[in-house]
């Protein structure tokens, strides 16, 4: 057993806290956090993005998606903490374990600011059914952890008109259009690239997301940013308060909610502020718990940063089609392993213009490893690369002009027949997807099914959604929209889409133990056309990074299907080729060559 869950037992003892849970999220709820956040990691070694810890006095249970179970499960072994697989038959919500366990009177606590408030009010009716009590004001793991490493506080940078596309004032002016409509005096807000994209500002806080950990306070005639005022430039504040903002130290902004006055309203979104500074409300302050109005503002993007995007597209497609061509041409010849093919690549993202930083953690996983949905290599898991099977590529970067994600599965020698039928098939849905022509009205619940139908017509599947949102050098997991085929349990995750909108498209196929492949572009929403039955949209890519024909079976693939592929790879050449030297372009005129049925 872990010394860091025997320590912890300790100090729930001292507590008199009978069960303890410790979530993932920082105080905004972001999904990935700051090594002074990985509380949950600590304790139970496990590394993935997503996952609630449980303790009690005799029980350890660790609760993630289908995107970590393995990855878990082998993070997770020798250390007395049970792994529960989220989703899958007869395995109990943590919610449930809780209802099930949790005995009258007895105590279970969490820390406050890293619960939001919404689940934080499902436990607390839970507590209720159980009469037992709860305490959201214990930082236990803080307690214990020594060597906790100091909260972030890097500094703040603006970005300028000519990427963001819309000023500051303009964004305010909006948001507070919305607060009218909802009869809002105030508008609380949390959510770190929210905030980002409301004050054109972005930071180094969060690994792989450049926000800034702060607060946000509006009303028709304020805008209180709550910020660690030592991460302003003197500049920077001073234009910041010429726009109208009023700066004031970080952890304050408990307070100033706390003496907000009576009879006033407050807008805010519950799944993303924090338990405690919910608590900090008044109770005769009128509450207005909805989805914050900058979630949809910011996932449309506006013609000056869809045009930025192809821009990034464009300079992360030369990267990572110059990645390919060396994969394809050293594997076998000299010594590339999963974590030196990722250095590689950053190395080719580095060289590119106005390349900021990795937008996730690199995903180079050989073989077996592609079957591991969120696989990163290090030091214990590296293995070298060889002139034979699949290497899953999931990787991205941000740009001053946007943020990339895309995934590639490249054949690194000679392949099975399964290997090119399951590859084919994933192209054939993530095509499917792609040529989607739909009414206004539609969500990504609508079309999911078009990427998964080859998949399903040969009996598989993969426990992941289809696609998801992607910020403009913000969170490269951004809602509201996304392609899944079961509503998504979170309120607003099921958004109509909407001309501007960028997802992704990955379908994929994980066998255990043999390989994964998963092929994924980002597209962005357009308009078709308008007639008497409504307006048409579809998709048009932003990606711009050949498929691997060496893995296709044209005969299974149809004359669209086909047509589809040739004209997508004859843009590739037509935009990547100039901006190659000459092997480069030689090999990518080869790999986007025309295929026939």
């Amino acid at each position: 057993m872990k010394q860091e869950l025997i320590n912890l037992r300790k100090r729930m003892k001292e507590e008199r806290i009978d069960a303890y849970l410790i979530m993932t999220d920082d105080y905004h709820g972001s999904e990935y956090v700051g090594d002074y956040f990985k509380c949950r990691q600590y304790i139970s070694g496990f590394s993935g993005s997503a996952g609630t810890l449980l303790i009690t006095d005799d029980h350890a249970g660790l609760w993630t998606d289908g995107r970590y179970f393995l990855q878990a499960e082998r993070e997770l072994d020798n250390t007395g903490i049970t792994l529960y697989r989220s989703g899958q038959p007869g395995v109990p919500t943590l919610e449930k374990y809780l209802e099930n366990h949790l005995e009258k009177g007895q105590t279970l606590g969490f820390d406050g600011r890293c619960v939001m408030a919404d689940y934080a009010a499902g436990l607390d009716e839970i507590i209720q059914k159980k009469e037992a009590i709860l305490r959201s004001d214990v930082d236990l793991v803080g307690d214990i952890w020594t060597e906790r490493p100091t909260l972030s506080g890097e500094p703040v940078w603006e970005l300028e008109e000519a990427y963001a596309g819309m000023t500051r004032k303009t964004k305010i002016s909006r948001i507070r259009d919305i607060l009218k409509e909802k009869s809002a005096d105030w508008f609380l807000l949390a959510s770190l690239e929210d905030i980002a994209w409301t004050l054109n500002v972005r930071g180094n806080d969060v690994e792989c997301t450049p926000v800034v950990l702060s607060y946000l306070l509006m009303s028709k005639e304020k805008v209180i940013w709550y910020v660690q005022e030592e991460c302003l430039s003197c500049a920077l504040r001073a234009k910041l308060e010429k726009d109208g903002i009023e700066i004031k130290e970080y952890n304050t902004v408990f307070d100033a909610v706390r003496q907000l006055t009576a009879g006033h309203s407050i807008l805010y979104d519950s799944a993303h502020v924090n338990a405690a500074l919910y608590k900090c409300i008044p109770a005769n302050i009128r509450k207005i718990d909805e989805i914050n109005p900058t979630l949809l503002l910011k996932a449309v993007k506006n013609p000056v940063e869809v045009e930025n995007e192809r821009i990034a597209h464009i300079r992360d497609g030369v990267a990572v089609t110059r990645f390919i061509y060396w994969l394809k041409t050293r594997v076998g010849k000299e010594q590339i392993t999963e974590c030196s093919a990722a250095e590689y690549l950053e190395k080719l993202r580095m060289e590119q213009e106005h390349y900021v930083e990795p937008s996730f953690y690199p995903i180079i996983a050989y073989k077996e490893h592609g079957a591991i949905v969120h696989y990163s290599p290090d030091a214990r898991t590296d293995v070298p690369l060889q002139p034979e099977g699949f290497v899953l590529a999931d990787t991205g970067g941000h740009y001053l002009e946007g943020t990339t994600d895309i995934t590639r599965t490249v054949a690194l020698g000679n392949l099975t027949r399964e290997e090119k039928e399951l590859y084919t098939t994933v192209l054939r849905g993530h095509i499917h997807l792609s040529m989607a022509r739909f009414l206004h009205g539609c969500t990504g619940v609508s079309l999911d099914g078009l990427a998964r139908t080859p998949l399903w017509e040969k009996g598989y599947d993969y426990n992941h959604g289809t696609g998801h949102g992607v910020g403009y050098l913000l969170s490269v997991h951004e809602g509201p929209n996304s392609f899944r085929y079961r509503p998504s349990v979170r309120r607003g995750n099921d958004c109509v889409l909407e001309e501007g909108m960028i997802t992704s498209n990955e379908p994929g196929v994980y066998l255990e133990g043999k390989f994964g492949i998963r092929l994924e572009n980002m597209i962005v929403c357009v308009k078709d056309t308008e007639n008497g039955y409504g307006r048409f949209l579809r998709f048009e890519p932003l990606t711009m990074v050949p498929f691997d024909l060496d893995a296709i079976i044209p005969e299974q693939m149809s004359e669209k299907e086909i047509r589809w592929l040739n004209a997508y790879h004859k843009k590739v050449y037509e935009t990547i080729a100039p901006r190659l030297n000459e092997q480069e372009a030689e090999w990518l005129k080869e790999a986007t060559r025309e295929v026939g049925v």
